[in-house]
């Protein structure tokens, strides 16, 4: 339920906008929390549902996140105040949802609420790891410096994130015209030769044969195979949801041939920029490593992380470790980790295996593709030759006798 209000702070100013509450109750008391004497408050009018917006369109994107961090770093270091920075941002950001948030960020900060407390009330938008610099710039007394670390490492994750999604996007597109060729000729081309060839009389060479049974099958029950790879889907998206499932389906896909060599090295990757990233920014070994399981989306990393949080809470180095890990820490890491450790140049040093491997996921998406392109082509050839010529054949023997 969202409510209008009107209200005197401290100093008697009136103050007005937009609360988000359960309860009348609740909203009063919300208010009130922020130091706010509440003179008027009423229910807002139940927008028609032709009036809303189309949610399902909208969302925050990494490029958004990437865009406002970096103007707040920029404008936080031209010495504007952070209220009258979010307010500017709010009016130039075009993302209705995040200027949403921008605007109640502006209100929240304004009412004497901390920026990393405020943010933390976003938790879809804004990660742990980004809630943790905050809060290690406000302690720390350079916020510019932490917004600034952010900006750096949000651009950097936004360009492996679309390096890896453009690299998908090929074989998605050649899978989809071979799916789309394959749909018209067995509804389509199929069904008109099968009444030729049927017409004639003639035995049908075998392969001709099995076309023609599976483009009657498709034809008579697609309905029923597009409904079993739904409930197979949904069954198996649910399994992963779940605690087991999603431990048990991590282990697998790092196990994978290529694919789990590819795997460890994005999850390695972002781990060590990561945990750079917040070491650089003041936070302790153990609070960052604790803040790195929290975004890290493999049970497998998140598992050893902790327990190396653990260990180090204790005492041990997250080299040594790290390294009762080699399936899913090699040996290199462990290393270059350890000569951190020894320099005291731990985030240097991770910075460096970041380099190493973002170099190697890059050198591997590139090799991906220079296979999959000529292969995906030979691929719909094969499939689609193969199709036309089962059914043309039988036409040519008729011809030519």
């Amino acid at each position: 339920m969202k409510f209008n209000y009107q209200a005197r702070d401290k100093e008697g100013t009136v103050q007005s906008g937009t609360i988000e509450a359960s309860s009348h109750e609740t909203a009063v008391a919300l208010l009130q929390k922020h130091g706010f004497y509440v003179t008027i408050l009423k229910e807002t009018a139940e927008i028609p549902f032709y009036a809303k917006r189309l949610k399902i369109f909208e969302g925050i994107s990494l490029k958004d996140l990437v865009l406002f961090s970096r103007q707040l770093s920029i404008m936080f270091k031209s010495k504007v105040p952070l209220v009258e920075s979010l307010i500017v941002l709010s009016e130039e950001t075009k993302n209705p949802e995040l200027k949403e948030k921008i605007i109640e960020l502006s209100k929240e900060v304004e009412a004497g609420t901390s920026f990393s407390k405020a943010l933390s009330r976003y938790p879809k938008t804004f990660s742990p790891f980004y809630i943790s610099m905050i809060k290690s710039g406000e302690k720390a007394g350079s916020l510019s410096e932490s917004l600034n670390y952010l900006s750096d490492h949000l651009e950097r994750e936004y360009h492996l994130t679309a390096r890896v999604k453009g690299a998908m996007l090929y074989p998605f597109l050649v899978f989809s015209i071979v799916l789309l060729v394959l749909g018209l000729m067995i509804f389509f081309v199929v069904p008109n030769l099968t009444q030729v060839l049927e017409g004639t009389n003639q035995p049908l060479p075998v392969v001709t044969k099995i076309v023609i049974e599976i483009s009657a099958f498709l034809r008579n029950w697609l309905w029923l195979l597009i409904l079993g790879i739904v409930v197979f889907i949904s069954v198996g998206f649910r399994y992963y949801k779940s605690k087991h499932g999603k431990k048990f389906f991590n282990k697998i896909f790092l196990k994978i041939p290529l694919i789990g060599s590819f795997l460890k090295m994005l999850y390695i990757s972002r781990f060590a920029e990561n945990l750079s990233t917040l070491i650089s920014g003041g936070l302790p070994i153990a609070e960052a490593l604790n803040t790195v399981a929290e975004i890290i989306d493999n049970t497998c990393y998140k598992e050893a992380i902790l327990k190396t949080r653990d260990e180090v809470r204790k005492g041990k180095s997250i080299s040594s470790t790290l390294s009762s890990f080699p399936e899913i820490f090699p040996p290199v890491f462990t290393r270059m980790a350890l000569v951190g450790e020894k320099t005291g140049t731990l985030d240097i040093s991770l910075m460096n295996i970041v380099d190493f491997y973002k170099k190697e996921i890059e050198r591997t998406i590139d090799n991906f593709l220079s296979i999959l392109e000529p292969l995906m082509i030979i691929i719909l050839g094969v499939i689609v030759a193969g199709v036309v010529l089962s059914v043309l054949t039988p036409l040519y023997k008729m011809i030519t006798i």
